[in-house]
């Protein structure tokens, strides 16, 4: 699939993202493992949270969807059943690096596979702590997928020091501590995003989340509750950007998710000069919750402060956007997470975005971006679906029309991108 920008326009209108992937995944599992009936709303229909939700259908969880709800009859913490066929995790990351956490302690044989992109990414961080507790899992020989996981009753509880700050390490951690006898704690470099950890005390699981440590007990047992998910701010990004970089612009967003982990995107649009306020802030389910208003504004160059790398991981794509739309120059160091994801994102919008005319050097842990004016051309997005979304924005200052290969992936994330993008004023179309 190709996508087909048209150059210029503003964004204006009142309108809500899909929901938050993260929390959606999280939703599945949890509620999977509990006892009870769990009903989730706003539940993402995107193709990875799919696939999770029928991964479990696979291991013997009743699912059922009742409108835009999604129900789900938990089985407890040891019910899951041995399926019967590879548990394909597509293109995400998240769940399989989750899932590895939790079928490492399982009665059962399982394996994981995903796409070509999945198939490429970086899994020892995930293995490394997980054999620490005593699981028996083998990769391949590059530490990839697919994995193959033994069945492993025993789980021993760990004290793991985290090397990198990442929430999926962490949350698969968590998710195998559950298993394991005894107290498991993991220690933070820097905070990361801490959807599990409040999902978890929402499933009535105890859990010490204090001074970057989180300790979890062994053998607890989950009990359903009904969870609304809030929209993604990673999908909300494009549209911050788009309405800060193209004039005229005002947007509303809806029930966007604000959990203070998440939130870097808006704090470095800030620190930029972005015209950004949060309204009728509210909590939901333990997920703090707001709509965003964003007006134009000029932009400015800045230094990223590293505190928010983790903050605003997901969202760099379009940030680099945002960045090539700013007076002066935007730096980005201690990024080099970004090098593991569904592409090397550092090195994908870089190639791009010279394309485009801007100037651009890449660092072994970040970019070093000059604002300027931007022309038209073809671009790729090496089938990941940010590059191919930050792209589009990019479109609404573009001089001439910017075309987008490889953007099948884009409904991984964020269906109906192109419907939403249109209706908001970005002048998109897909093609093939």
């Amino acid at each position: 699939m190709q996508f087909e920008c048209l150059p210029g326009g503003s964004v204006t209108g009142s309108f809500r993202v899909p929901g938050d992937k993260s929390i959606s995944h999280r939703s599945i599992i949890l509620a999977s493992i509990a006892q009870g009936t769990t009903h989730i709303s706003g539940f993402l229909e995107g193709e990875d949270s799919l696939n999770t939700l029928a991964a479990f259908r696979v291991m013997g969880v009743p699912i059922e969807r009742d409108g835009n709800q999604v129900i789900v009859q938990g089985v407890g913490l040891h019910g899951l059943q041995k399926p019967d066929r590879v548990l394909q995790m597509g293109n995400s990351g998240t769940a399989m690096r989750l899932m590895l956490g939790l079928l490492a302690g399982q009665s059962f044989d399982t394996m994981l596979a995903g796409d070509v992109s999945l198939s490429k990414r970086p899994m020892n961080r995930v293995i490394k702590p997980l054999l620490e507790m005593n699981a028996n899992i083998e990769s391949q020989a590059a530490g990839t997928a697919p994995l193959q996981i033994r069945a492993q009753p025993n789980l021993e509880a760990i004290n793991y020091a985290m090397p990198i700050a990442s929430a999926q390490v962490k949350s698969c951690i968590m998710l195998a501590a559950l298993y394991a006898e005894g107290e498991t704690t993991i220690t933070e470099l820097a905070p990361s995003r801490d959807h599990t950890e409040r999902m978890l005390k929402g499933f009535g699981c105890e859990l010490v989340n204090e001074n970057l440590q989180i300790s979890v007990r062994g053998k607890q047992t989950l009990y359903a509750t009904d969870i609304d998910v809030p929209a993604d701010i990673s999908s909300a990004a494009f549209f911050l950007v788009a309405a800060s970089i193209a004039p005229g612009s005002e947007i509303t967003l809806q029930h966007v998710g604000v959990n203070p982990t998440r939130t870097g995107v808006i704090q470095v649009l800030r620190l930029m000069g972005a015209d950004i306020s949060l309204l009728n802030e509210r909590d939901i389910g333990g997920e703090p919750v707001a709509d965003i208003r964003v007006r134009s504004a000029q932009l400015n160059g800045i230094h990223i402060p590293e505190a928010l790398v983790p903050l605003a991981i997901d969202e760099f794509p379009v940030l680099f956007v945002a960045a090539a739309c700013a007076k002066g120059e935007t730096i980005l160091t201690g990024a080099e997470e970004l090098r593991v994801k569904e592409s090397d994102r550092i090195e994908a919008m870089a190639l791009g975005l010279k394309k485009l005319g801007i100037a651009v050097e890449v660092m072994p842990d970040g970019i070093r971006i000059q604002g300027g004016s931007m022309k038209g051309a073809v671009v790729e997005s090496y089938g990941d679906h940010r590059i191919a979304m930050a792209f589009s924005v990019a479109s609404l200052v573009a001089s001439e029309a910017i075309s987008i290969r490889d953007c099948a992936n884009v409904d991984t994330s964020f269906p109906g991108f192109v419907e939403l993008a249109r209706l908001a004023g970005i002048q998109v179309s897909s093609h093939g």
